[in-house]
């Protein structure tokens, strides 16, 4: 399969004999990732009749349909991005740790048990998909190449690429701060660690969805 290009020219116009075209698998993830929060939210509300949120995203697992909707957004979420092939090779192994990283978190739930070994494996891997995601947007779409001058559309979409992976960071720290500093009551009565995960996985999918490249900043 042939590579593609990390200068400013337009992937699209590579070839590309992929089932799944690049762009598409980008806009899918991304669009898994900004959506993710809205369906646990809806799924709950079908089973249980009420949409107050839980403190996480991942203590939705125990909530009807909004836990089979979450394991299953992870899963759909781990095949995009083992499905996925980028530019270069480092991007495929990125894709791959976070698709291992992706099933982690749906086979080990946080809500199995309040202080074991399958409760602080769901961190680790839910900390290392975010990091994959971290990875993608300050790293791997960042690149261009230096033999090619870099195009207004490049340069527009490396800033949205910087700021995403920002705001991720920032999400991670405010998730460590309300759980280790904040008073549970507070965490609790206002879903911080919710929020938090929300707008870094919308991050994440503005990131993914602004590298596909069809919707808007696109290379003339």
């Amino acid at each position: 399969m042939s590579q593609q290009s990390t200068g400013s020219t337009p992937e699209s116009r590579k070839p590309n004999d992929q089932i799944i075209s690049y762009y598409t698998l980008r806009i899918l993830i991304g669009a898994t990732g900004i959506l993710l929060p809205f369906l646990v939210v809806l799924g709950k509300w079908i089973s249980n009749g009420t949409p107050a949120l839980e403190f996480s995203i991942s203590d939705y697992y125990d909530n009807g349909a909004g836990g089979d909707i979450l394991v299953g957004v992870l899963f759909v979420l781990g095949f995009f991005l083992l499905s996925y092939k980028g530019p270069e090779r480092i991007d495929n192994r990125a894709a791959d740790v976070g698709c291992v990283a992706a099933l982690g978190v749906a086979l080990f739930p946080t809500t199995y048990c309040g202080d074991c070994w399958v409760h602080y494996l769901h961190f680790v891997f839910a900390l290392t998909l975010f990091s994959v995601f971290i990875f993608f947007s300050l790293v791997l779409f960042r690149k261009t190449d230096p033999k090619k001058k870099m195009s207004p559309e490049k340069k527009n979409r490396n800033k949205i690429y910087l700021v995403c992976g920002i705001i991720m960071i920032v999400c991670i720290l405010a998730i460590a701060f309300s759980l280790l500093v904040l008073k549970q009551t507070i965490s609790e009565k206002y879903s911080l660690v919710y929020w938090f995960e929300s707008i870094a996985l919308a991050s994440f999918g503005f990131s993914w969805i602004t590298k596909s490249e069809t919707l808007f900043l696109k290379d003339h």
